[in-house]
């Protein structure tokens, strides 16, 4: 049985990292052999929360700005990716997560970040505390295409 993997990153809040981001855990992921669609599932939550956290958390970019990315593959499988900003926070979480809510509609932002990531991960969560942050937390199984 293989160990468990894990791996951790900081990088600025800055919209140009949202792309390097979810590469990263994506590859991470690479010694699952997941499929086409699995990586895709993955890069699509991922960019999604990273967005979040840049366009939500803090009130202006700066390098100080920062956004921790880790991943876990466990022995089953199973990748857990949190995504982590030291920022603002979220005031209500569940009214956050309902399709459409967003707390910036004159920059024409959908509000959708939440229910996309529920839609292609097998479970999120959203833990939050106003001034001291957000964690989005996410796990997907992953099916083994070739076993180790």
């Amino acid at each position: 049985m293989k160990k468990d993997n894990y791996m951790k990153m900081q990088i600025p809040a800055r919209g140009e990292n949202e792309s390097f981001a979810r590469n990263v855990v994506a590859g991470f992921t690479v010694e699952c052999s997941p499929t086409l669609g699995e990586i895709n599932d993955i890069k699509t939550a991922v960019s999604e929360a990273v967005t979040n956290a840049v366009v939500h958390a803090y009130d202006e970019e700066s390098n100080d700005n920062l956004i921790e990315i880790c991943a876990d593959i466990d022995a089953d499988s199973v990748l857990t990716v949190s995504v982590r900003d030291f920022g603002r926070g979220i005031e209500n979480v569940e009214e956050a997560k309902e399709p459409f809510f967003t707390t910036k509609p004159d920059d024409e932002r959908s509000g959708m970040g939440f229910t996309i990531i529920e839609t292609f991960m097998d479970e999120m969560n959203v833990e939050s505390e106003v001034g001291k942050g957000t964690t989005v937390t996410m796990r997907k199984r992953l099916k083994r295409n070739a076993e180790s």
